[in-house]
């Protein structure tokens, strides 16, 4: 087979990518050595491929920065209502390319960098992941900041600059070991530090009720430092703002407590205080009540509140006294989105603020501040919930606690006046959860606190009115919303997959990639020999590419010829990797039986990181690795089946995988993946899906088709039913041979003959305590996977589906959804408005 185009060669040929003509080309390489010479001080003889990078680095961050003052000058003139998108996680991956991408810049960059003798790839390669989040609910922050840019919205990011961000995986004899991922080592280049913005935060002390008004006393003092980095559009010239703040000590810390000649300890402990901002909780979907993240959840929301009322009160709108005191028109011009209930603090510290501080009543401070926030559900899974013993926040925040007893007080009066002596009615809706420990409900008080609450998809925010929130649905229906989640299609193709981004754009022209539901467009041309022909040839190379990859990079090969079966997401029981390895065993036991008869070959990849605390979890992964050591070695086998675990699954792993696969894996029990938006990445670059009706996997069936999708298994009414029955996993034990045959291999040893009981959690899990009914789905599982490899042996109707797929995936693109959000909860229409290039003269 011809050798693939390299994607440096591909680019070329790429009009999406920027034209590159002459003077940008000279101008990139003047900008990239002139920075290689005086920002970095190095001479081209001793640079370091790492030098290389960051003179490019700060080649593309030159184009930035005009662009980035012009925007921020263009809101404080215009003032408009301004967004504040405030997460404890913004998983954002790497920038330099997506920069490149979004500026026009991608082939300027190449050519000059190949005249240099130099190559683009390599020099991506050397970027650091930015892994501030665990998965979903980062990721889609930072898919949602690209968004809220490229469609013209004054928004902005606010959350936390942690030291070390996601650890980095390892797995040493087939089990998972973490390291600290220090990704600052080297230095950030696309960060500004903003020490003339550092804003107090208090914690501890005790409250004091005068008649002047309540006061805080005698509290802890941590400084919060900003760190801004630039957030481009696509080709709009607009560049909004991500502010993370980094925890400092206060120069005077510890020092006045008359420790006489405790100098040195005194500076020894501001490691303390600046602990505050170290490493993010490498839990997904799971609550750990510690009280280092209640602070972690506190400092980004009490830094970020000062913040936002900073800048209100200095806007040009209203009274030019720069000081403004009114506050009746702060939700007309400030809207705060909560990812999740993380920052749910931001409730009780804008009303201690607007009370305690701006002297605003109760009622009227209630009110902006309900006018003001919106909530969205991330999570149907109890343990996810975030509830805080009241003992600590007594302790870490004392009126915050008073305030959200008071909160609670008029809620609860409020509900008793409605339903009189429904006393079981006022414990279910109470933000105090009693108990031997009392503790905090943080989803009743955003329910309570906002004016909108969201789930991610339809499904699930269905199940958010119909079960965990019905009470409160039932108080105030039209406060409940759905805005199903979606990605952006700049990283998510144009980047990521540019031979598949290049046939699309021969076929419809590129306004797809900021109207994704123009792919429609191709639905048409599903018969169209030249593009089946297209984008089989483009999902060949991606496959050749990734291949070579694995080769290089983990020593093992594989056969590119084969079906690439991809299930990366964070290791979780509800994710339902274990159904995954039952169905790899079945189909080596079938192998085994049957060797002669001709089997569809599959590379099984499955990957992610599991939470370090999280047993199950880690069992999971040593039980995929240990398959894969009996499969992998099996002669018999030969490459008709390989199962390969993924290590250090992460942002910029995604970009190589996703497109180079064939079948995506969504297959939780339905009922709990609330969402998912690695779904939408499979579907957009050319995977069918496997998956339940869970999720987005209902409506991604719905916009293509269920018959273009592999759906199977239970539906939500189906589990609730087996629950009400009760679930009785040794029935299907008993009842399927190929299932007691795969269980009876784990549990006897057959994959881990060192440590024959290694896997007796899992076996015991599974037979009888398993939450997730992996047994009650692995006969429709087994069936439709089947029914994939019947397909698969048909290449013109496989590829004819992929295209289908492709042409319907338009929904998902997070322009759609921020759109949605800006419309329906924070009453802002977003603009294609261009900022004119700072080239040119404003206006």
């Amino acid at each position: 087979m011809a050798k693939p185009l390299t994607d440096s060669e591909r680019r070329k040929q790429i009009s999406v990518r920027g034209i590159a003509g002459l003077g940008d080309v000279a101008e990139v390489r003047r900008s990239f050595n002139r920075h290689l010479h005086f920002t970095l001080v190095k001479d081209r003889n001793v640079a370091t491929p790492r030098d290389y990078f960051f003179a490019l680095a700060h080649t593309v961050r030159d184009h930035l920065v005009g662009r980035w003052i012009r925007t921020q000058q263009h809101y404080y003139e215009r003032d408009p209502k301004r967004i504040y998108y405030l997460s404890l996680e913004f998983y954002m991956g790497r920038t330099l390319q997506n920069t490149m991408v979004n500026l026009g810049l991608q082939n300027a960059c190449d050519e000059a960098i190949y005249q240099l003798g130099l190559d683009l790839e390599e020099l991506e390669e050397i970027e650091e992941d930015a892994g501030l989040g665990n998965g979903g609910l980062g990721r889609l922050a930072a898919c949602f900041l690209d968004s809220m840019a490229t469609l013209g919205l004054a928004a902005y990011g606010y959350g936390i600059r942690y030291e070390f961000g996601i650890f980095n995986q390892k797995i040493v004899n087939g089990w998972q070991v973490e390291e600290a991922d220090d990704w600052l080592r080297y230095g950030n280049p696309w960060e500004k530090a903003r020490p003339e913005y550092m804003l107090p935060v208090h914690f501890y002390g005790r409250v004091e009720h005068t008649p002047e008004g309540v006061r805080w006393l005698d509290t802890q003092v941590v400084l919060a430092m900003p760190y801004d980095t630039p957030v481009p559009g696509y080709r709009n010239n607009t560049v909004n703002t991500m502010r993370l703040w980094s925890a400092k000590a206060p120069n005077d810390f510890k020092l006045h407590d008359f420790n006489v000649g405790g100098y040195i300890e005194a500076v020894l402990d501001r490691n303390l205080a600046e602990n505050i901002s170290r490493v993010l909780y490498p839990n997904d979907n799971f609550f750990e009540g510690k009280e280092l993240r209640l602070k972690q959840e506190y400092f980004v929301v009490a830094a970020t509140l000062q913040d936002i009322i900073r800048r209100f009160k200095s806007s040009k709108f209203g009274c030019r006294d720069p000081v403004r005191t009114c506050f009746e028109t702060f939700p007309d011009k400030v809207a705060i989105q909560l990812n999740d209930t993380h920052p749910a603090l931001a409730i009780p510290e804008l009303m201690r603020i607007l009370v305690d501080v701006e002297k605003v009543d109760w009622d009227k401070a209630w009110e902006i501040t309900k006018k003001t926030c919106a909530y969205t559900n991330h999570t149907v899974l109890p343990e996810a919930l975030e509830r805080w013993p009241v003992s600590m926040f007594e302790n870490l925040l004392p009126r915050h606690l008073e305030i959200i007893y008071a909160i609670n007080q008029r809620h609860l009066d409020h509900v008793a006046a409605l339903f009189p002596g429904d006393v079981d009615r006022l414990r279910r809706m109470s933000v105090i959860e009693e108990g031997d420990c009392k503790r905090i409900n943080m989803a009743h008080l955003c329910v309570i606190g906002s004016h909108v609450v969201n789930g991610v998809a339809r499904i699930h925010s269905e199940i958010v009115k119909q079960s965990v929130f019905k009470d409160f649905y039932e108080l105030e229906p039209e406060k409940f919303q759905n805005k199903t989640n979606g990605i952006t299609p700049r990283r998510w193709l144009l980047l990521c997959n540019p031979g598949l981004a290049d046939t699309i754009v021969e076929k419809i022209g590129e306004g797809f990639l900021t109207d994704l539901s123009q792919l429609k467009k191709l639905l048409p041309l599903v018969d169209d020999e030249a593009l089946i022909r297209d984008v089989a040839k483009v999902k060949q190379e991606n496959k050749l590419k990734f291949s070579a990859f694995l080769e290089k990079e983990y020593k093992v090969k594989i056969n590119p010829s084969s079906m690439f079966d991809v299930h990366v997401k964070r290791i979780h029981e509800y994710k339902r990797q274990l159904l995954n390895c039952l169905h790899i065993i079945t189909l080596y036991n079938r192998i085994k039986k049957d060797p002669a008869k001709a089997f569809v070959p599959r590379t099984i990849m499955i990957g992610g990181k599991a939470a370090p605390g999280y047993h199950m979890a880690k069992m999971i992964i040593k039980l995929v690795t240990s398959i894969g050591n009996v499969v992998n070695h099996d002669p018999v086998v030969g490459d008709r089946l390989k199962v390969i675990f993924l290590e250090n699954y992460r942002v910029s792993l995604a970009e190589k995988v996703i497109p180079a696969a064939d079948l995506s894996q969504q297959i939780s029990t339905a009922g709990t993946e609330a969402s998912g938006t690695g779904n939408m990445k499979f579907m957009l670059n050319g995977a069918l899906t496997i998956g339940t009706m869970d999720g987005a996997n209902v409506e991604m069936a719905e916009e293509a088709g269920t018959e273009n999708l592999f759906i199977f298994g239970m539906r939500v009414e189906d589990v609730e039913a087996l629950d009400q029955k009760g679930y009785n996993a040794r029935e299907y034990y008993e009842r399927l041979p190929e299932l007691r045959q795969a269980l009876d291999q784990i549990s006897s040893g057959f994959f881990s003959p060192k440590d024959p009981h290694c896997f007796r959690d899992v076996v015991n899990m599974l037979l009888n305590h398993d939450r997730f009914k992996v047994f009650a789905d692995y006969e429709a599982y087994v069936a439709c996977q089947a029914q994939v490899d019947q397909l698969y042996r048909n290449p013109r109707e496989w590829t004819k589906k992929v295209i289908r797929n492709i042409a319907c995936s338009g929904k998902f693109s997070s322009d759609r959804t921020i759109t949605e959000y800006a419309r329906d909860i924070w009453g802002v229409e977003p603009s294609d408005l261009q900022i004119p290039p700072p080239n040119l003269p404003r206006d």
